[in-house]
């Protein structure tokens, strides 16, 4: 595949540095007057909002399955631009450094530094720059008690769909700003697919945003790597869906600079969804027998893939969705040209 995924991060690490709300939660509206219960929409919004002036620390624990992985966070934002620095902590040591959709990922072991832009990435959740989205169509809420997460006291917020065509969350939001401290992406029955929270948590930190912004720019005794991913549309690169599936709209179509292996062929394509929480990349590329010789599916915690043949292309669905879903979007992509 020739393009590079810009949705690339997990989810629940997405989701921590992208979600929350600045103001503090009322737990009345007046002396003996209980506020009203929060719609879907205002708790997301009120997620959304908490990382745009708040400065945080803290360690990420995510697991999937037996897995176990974790990252060092330092987060600071000015209500303008977002500047975050995430360092793994297991396996290859990895450094990556964002500016709003400005990224470069750093690799110590090969000395290789990818530079790239991140335009689907976007501020979480999605829905709060999709016109005509309403996210309320498609899941509700149910408020579920408070919890302590990493010594922070967290409203608990269970997220439902109301179809078979996304999954479900169990947030936990911090009390008094709103940041999200830990997150369980669920499938059927309420299973804990993934799951992501906060071992250490320093909220208003004395994170410096200059600093962050000049490691980008060091990039010495690195090989600057900048794969190239030009908009375009997928009209124009010859597709289109037949159908819409409810609650997806488009957010972006990318193609690379990799020249085609087949006559009058586009170069490979990603093509973005989202329904304001879930999100799904449809890469396709021209059909190759060499590197394309088996359709399958793959389940990794909440993200699963489906490959197959479209034609005289290759299709490969990738999305925090049931494979259920990706089959839909693969029976309605189809070649106009």
């Amino acid at each position: 595949m020739t393009c590079r995924a810009t949705l690339s991060w997990p989810l629940a690490v997405l989701l921590v540095l992208l979600l929350g709300f600045a103001a503090p939660l009322q737990a009345q509206t007046q002396a003996g007057a209980v506020a009203a219960p929060r719609s879907v929409t205002d708790w997301l919004v009120r997620m959304h909002e908490a990382s745009r002036e708040r400065a945080y620390t803290g360690t990420l624990v995510v697991s999937v399955g037996t897995a176990m992985s974790a990252s060092r966070i330092w987060h600071v934002s000015d209500g303008v631009q977002q500047v975050e620095r995430v360092d793994t902590l297991t396996g290859a040591p990895r450094t990556t450094i964002r500016r709003n959709s400005e990224v470069i990922t750093f690799s110590p072991e090969t000395k290789i530094a990818w530079v790239e832009r991140r335009e689907s990435l976007g501020q979480f959740p999605d829905f709060l720059r999709l016109p005509g989205n309403a996210v309320s169509d498609f899941y509700t809420v149910r408020e579920d008690g408070v919890e302590r997460v990493a010594g922070h006291l967290a409203d608990v917020v269970e997220i439902r769909p109301r179809d078979a065509l996304r999954f479900g969350y169990r947030i936990w939001s911090e009390r008094r700003t709103g940041l999200v401290v830990k997150l369980q992406t669920l499938g059927e029955q309420g299973a804990v697919l993934e799951q992501m929270a906060f071992s250490e948590l320093q909220l208003d930190a004395p994170v410096r945003m200059d600093q962050l912004i000049r490691m980008m720019g060091d990039t010495k005794g690195y090989d600057v790597r900048r794969p190239t991913l030009k908009k375009t549309t997928p009209e124009k690169e010859g597709w289109r869906l037949r159908e819409a599936v409810p609650g997806f709209q488009p957010i972006g179509c990318y193609v690379g600079d990799a020249a085609p292996s087949l006559p009058g062929a586009s170069a490979a394509m990603q093509w973005v969804f989202s329904d304001g929480l879930a999100s799904v990349s449809l890469f396709v590329e021209p059909f190759d027998a060499q590197r394309h010789s088996r359709e399958h599916s793959v389940v990794i915690g909440a993200t699963h893939s489906l490959t197959r043949r479209v034609g005289q292309h290759w299709l490969t669905a990738v999305g925090e969705v049931p494979v259920s879903t990706l089959r839909r979007f693969a029976q309605v992509l189809e070649r106009t040209r």
